[in-house]
């Protein structure tokens, strides 16, 4: 059987046993009119006024977006905010882009995510976690820290979120009070975020938001610098836009929630000797660091011992910025790894990512199909595959000829599950 997997920009067909079981989210057609649909959720939003009447033409306004490694379609959604306002002088907007602890995009990559008009006539900046110039602190958190956020943020007059929803593997549901928490917070306010604590409650997984020790963090640090608008997109496979949640950042958050939540979350009854997943192509399969979204997704459901086998291309390396390679250099084992990092002396940024990626190592082999050097993926800890098909025939052979397939073409825009005895 022959399936295509989200994997760079053109896709990877593979060909599988035809027993193997295909994951996929349920198909949401695009919207037939996305910037209609948009501006009708601008003018009757959820919890909120209009737009438009809510937005003075003196206030400055911050429209904060999310970063390259998202897919979130910020050349449409900034210019049709922008359109909204038109009683608003563009030199009052901000644009930030919520980098979080990741690197700057270029000029390029900026006109690529917002469009040249923007970039030509709007000013744009990135957030930089570490300027302390550039942060305000805002006060302490319950969760034992300084909350700093993005000084241009917290001096506008109107503050608007944008973002898409998805599952996410610890924050429980992307967007909504994320798209300020970790997007525009300091390093400080973000190493607490992804602490050890934090990461390893078991509460902090897919598509949980009640309890989950991250959504109470990020709102906690949202209502001390609330956004006054949000705006909040879901996404189908080919990237279009599904439906909209536009208004109060709780009310429409929860909507949104609700509604991806149906969509992209999948009840399987049993785990599979080998589950082979992507993370979900291009842009968010840039680096081995995000990859690792696409591979807690197939955690859910691979046998303790089993397999994963993810297919991301990691066009931008694992990357270069940050500490996640350095980390991974520490010890020679994942168990050793998550020792170090559940250490409660231990702390330096990155390590979140590292730790969701040992978990997972500790549990199956995981094996990576991408454009990296084979040396590159072993540092990491992974075995590379030159060939998906390959790698199949050869653990056909350990685990028999009955051996479990499920396949996760779409990686973490599908968030298998298992309920009851199954899951353990």
């Amino acid at each position: 059987m022959k399936v295509t997997l989200a994997y760079g920009k053109n896709g990877l067909e593979i060909e599988v046993p035809e027993s193997a079981v295909v994951v996929e989210p349920q198909h949401a057609a695009g919207l037939a009119d996305e910037k209609a649909a948009v501006l009708e959720s601008l003018r009757r939003p959820i919890g909120s006024g209009p737009l438009r009447e809510r937005v003075k033409s003196t206030d400055r306004v911050a429209i904060v977006i999310s970063d390259i490694t998202r897919p979130t379609p910020n050349h449409k959604l900034v210019p049709w905010l922008i359109e909204e306002l038109p009683h608003v002088p563009l030199n009052n907007y901000v644009i930030i882009n919520g980098t979080g602890t990741h690197r700057d995009q270029t000029e390029a990559e900026l006109r690529q995510m917002l469009g040249d008009e923007v970039v030509d006539r709007v000013r744009v900046i990135n957030h930089h976690c570490q300027e302390s110039g550039e942060l305000v602190k805002l006060g302490e958190s319950r969760f034992g820290c300084g909350v700093y956020l993005n000084k241009h943020y917290v001096e506008a007059d109107f503050r608007i979120a944008t973002g898409f929803i998805e599952p996410h593997f610890f924050a429980g549901f992307s967007g909504g009070p994320k798209g300020i928490m970790p997007a525009i917070a300091g390093l400080e306010t973000i190493q607490t975020f992804h602490n050890a604590r934090m990461i390893g409650h078991p509460l902090a997984t897919w598509g949980i938001v009640d309890g989950n020790p991250l959504q109470e963090m990020a709102r906690e640090v949202n209502a001390m610098c609330k956004p006054d608008f949000m705006l909040n997109v879901a996404l189908n496979s080919a990237k279009e836009i599904t439906a909209v949640f536009a208004g109060e950042l709780e009310q429409a958050h929860a909507t949104g929630c609700a509604y991806v939540k149906e969509q992209a979350m999948i009840r399987c009854d049993r785990r599979f000797d080998v589950v082979i997943t992507t993370n979900s192509g291009y842009p968010l399969d840039q680096n081995l660091y995000q990859a690792v979204k696409g591979m807690s997704a197939a955690h859910k459901i691979v046998k303790q011992g089993g397999a994963i086998l993810c297919a991301a291309e990691c066009a931008d390396g694992l990357p270069d910025h940050g500490n996640y390679a350095k980390i991974l250099q520490m010890r020679s084992t994942p168990q050793e790894i998550l020792t170090m990092i559940e250490d409660p002396s231990f702390q330096l940024f990155d390590q979140w990512q590292v730790q969701k990626q040992a978990v997972i190592q500790v549990w199956a082999d995981v094996y990576v199909h991408s454009s990296l050097p084979e040396e590159a993926v072993r540092k990491a800890m992974f075995k590379p595959t030159s060939s998906i098909e390959r790698t199949l025939a050869e653990l056909s052979k350990m685990y028999g000829s009955d051996m479990s397939v499920a396949v996760l073409p779409l990686g973490p825009l599908t968030i298998p599950y298992i309920e009851g005895a199954a899951a353990e």
